[in-house]
């Protein structure tokens, strides 16, 4: 009998397998001596399908609900909200292909899924590029008040998002990983740096070296709380990939592809969540409006 080896370094770092990964056996069986990972994501994904869903959809109909006092990054909330709900749905097809019956017909579907959740992080980092030049340069943000540049801009990112979505649906495009790679790189350094420079601007603004204004005070918290999301949700896959080689495959396969990306699976629900949480603590996701009013 043929036995097939499955180059790990191209099938795990960019997602799911490609089209050669596809064989009889199925992921939990490629995983049976160590499958604590594989259902430890799949309680994730669950998590995102029964608690995600409706918390995005709440958080369309919340934007869509209050359009006329919707604030600057609103735009982009609602469009990674609908990227969620949509990566949130494809559990049953997932759990299907990864527990029970592994295809190439059903893998064509959820690289295309992968693929959106794979580049969400670009409207995070709108959100964050609207935050700080609300927060570092009120003055060109007030320049900026319209919103046609940022309906422009979110064509430009759902192009690239589907772009990407499709040829990663390919799944046989020469080192293609590397482009999730330089993407979820480059998308994270962006965040951080932007929600660092918001924290500084924030603390420099307050009336003395000890004392900041309350409102300020809540809006350099709620900054804290979405840094952490940030590096909670991101940070797996951007430490852990780069020393692939440094694992053997069964381990990088079982092990550290589903820590990566189950963490950054699950934002799909944190988000919307950190978002709801405005209900407590106004304006908590999207700072911007808070921030340009009181540190001007």
């Amino acid at each position: 009998m043929e036995v097939i080896h499955i180059n790990s370094s191209v099938i795990y770092i960019s997602h799911r397998p490609d089209n050669s990964t596809v064989g009889q056996m199925t992921e939990y069986e490629q995983c049976k001596d160590m499958p604590a990972l594989l259902i430890w994501y799949l309680c994730l994904q669950v998590i995102n399908m029964f608690l995600g869903i409706p918390a995005n959809l709440i958080v369309l109909w919340l934007i869509h609900k209050n359009k006329g006092e919707s604030s600057s990054s609103d735009i982009f909330i609602f469009q990674l909200a609908i990227l969620d709900v949509l990566f949130c749905l494809i559990l049953p097809l997932e759990l299907a292909n990864k527990a029970f019956h592994t295809t190439s017909n059903t893998w064509y579907i959820l690289r295309f899924f992968y693929g959106l959740k794979d580049s969400s992080p670009l409207f995070l980092s709108c959100i964050c590029l609207d935050r700080y030049l609300a927060v570092v340069h009120p003055i060109f943000f007030t320049k900026l008040n319209g919103r046609h540049h940022r309906a422009v801009l979110t064509i430009v990112v759902w192009i690239i998002i589907l772009a990407y979505a499709a040829a990663k649906c390919v799944g046989n495009i020469p080192n293609f990983d590397k482009v999730f790679t330089a993407m979820i790189l480059g998308a994270f350094a962006f965040m951080v740096f932007c929600n660092i420079a918001i924290l500084w601007a924030l603390w420099q603004s307050g009336p003395g070296r000890d004392e900041m204004h309350p409102v300020k005070k809540r809006a350099c918290k709620m900054v804290l709380i979405i840094l952490a999301i940030i590096v909670f949700n991101y940070f797996p896959p951007v430490a852990l990939f780069p020393f692939q080689e440094y694992f053997s495959p069964d381990v990088f396969r079982c092990y550290i592809h589903y820590v990566a990306f189950g963490l950054m699976d699950f934002s799909s629900t944190v988000q919307p969540m950190l978002y709801l949480s405005k209900e407590k603590m106004p304006q908590s996701l999207n700072c911007c409006h808070s921030c340009t009013t009181h540190a001007q």
